[in-house]
């Protein structure tokens, strides 16, 4: 029989989880220190906290500090991110992925800069009406930023309310993710909630974590812990299996003469909407129907030589990637094919410098180089 309601085992874990964050959070460049972060409204805070959260999604935290940081530097606030030409924003993004994240961030940018005089609103009401900005990203940055006692309830806080609660419901479903909302905004400290909801996560990260034995013996609210009482804690949380990703054959082509190499831009609408890439179709093809695509662009092809065979996995695909180089003859300059591709001949640092190229395709990028060119 459980002699403590839900409620009171909530409010009975903030004092020790608050006081463990403050001694053991990680120094990160989007975080203020020393902790709780004062109470005040920070219109500049809220631009940190909403950048670092959105490059967070789907990305590891040792991951994004270089991109933070790059992009903080060229965007420093709301203003320079709404003006922002589209290519050179998808290159500060290139190598995160998931790119309309930050085309959903501009979209914001351009609202607030029009409805709110350029500061990100205070209200977590107001947040969740910006386009890409979610409950989640909404309660970090009203609680961070602004002081506002709402919850932020990301996967690293489902887990860990699942484990001190012993929920069995499913995380993945989006009504559970709103009951762990619901619990939580009843008992938010109103003193620091964005403190609360930082040890949350950072518990999540570093102690309660996913895929194996959490840590239970560095964990601050161990002896509350219901899973942790019970020696269940691996049986939590509870969630059901991905569906198979669907899987793409695909052969990319890397395009050269001497001094040029060619790329093309996707389609407006779909994967990797309106970034550049390397030319690609469906399918393994022949060496002998590589060289036929670069001849239809209006290539003379010389050698075609196998790559290495590569791997991309998306949120729902997964890209079976065959290569091959194909050194054509020598173009005078940059140019536009007229072919059915419209591929585009550049000179390889033009490329690294302006144009956005996925991740997906830096097994074959790396074969622009004029040190590999001059093997073939």
């Amino acid at each position: 029989m459980r002699i403590m309601t839900e409620e009171k085992l909530l409010r009975e874990i903030q004092k020790p989880l608050v006081k463990w964050f403050e001694k053991n959070a990680r120094v990160l460049p989007w975080r203020e220190h020393p902790f709780p972060v004062p109470m005040s409204a920070s219109p500049d805070r809220a631009y940190a906290v909403w950048v670092s959260e959105i490059m967070l999604q789907q990305t590891r935290v040792e991951a994004v500090k270089p991109y933070y940081m790059r992009f903080m530097d060229e965007l420093p606030d709301i203003r320079a991110l709404a003006g922002c030409p589209e290519d050179a924003l998808l290159k500060l993004w290139e190598g995160l992925g998931y790119y309309s994240r930050v085309r959903n961030m501009q979209k914001a940018a351009r609202v607030v800069m029009e409805k709110y005089d350029g500061r990100l609103p205070g209200q977590y009401e107001e947040l969740l009406t910006l386009p890409g900005i979610g409950s989640y990203t909404a309660g970090a940055i009203a609680s961070i930023a602004y002081g506002q006692a709402v919850p932020a309830v990301d996967g690293n806080v489902l887990r860990v309310i699942s484990r001190v609660t012993e929920n069995a419901d499913d995380i993945s479903k989006q009504s559970v993710k709103k009951s762990v909302e619901d619990a939580l905004r009843a008992v938010m400290p109103q003193a620091c909630p964005g403190t609360f909801n930082q040890a949350l996560m950072e518990l999540g990260a570093l102690i309660c974590v996913p895929n194996g034995a959490p840590l239970c013996e560095n964990c601050p609210v161990r002896y509350l812990c219901r899973a942790n009482l019970d020696g269940r804690q691996t049986e939590y949380p509870v969630k059901a299996a991905k569906k198979s990703r669907r899987i793409e054959e695909r052969t990319v082509l890397v395009i050269r003469d001497s001094a040029h190499a060619a790329i093309c831009r996707r389609p407006a609408r779909g994967l990797l909407a309106g970034l550049y890439e390397l030319p690609n179709y469906p399918g393994h093809l022949t060496e002998k129907e590589a060289a036929e695509c670069a001849a239809r662009n209006g290539f003379s092809p010389l050698r075609v030589r196998p790559l290495p065979e590569a791997k991309h996995i998306f949120s729902h695909v997964e890209w079976h990637m065959s290569g091959y180089f194909v050194l054509v003859e020598d173009e005078k300059e940059s140019r536009e094919s007229q072919g059915e591709d419209h591929l585009i001949f550049l000179k390889p640092e033009t490329i690294r410098e302006n144009y956005p190229i996925p991740s997906a395709f830096a097994a074959y990028q790396r074969y622009f180089s004029d040190a590999f060119t001059g093997k073939i």
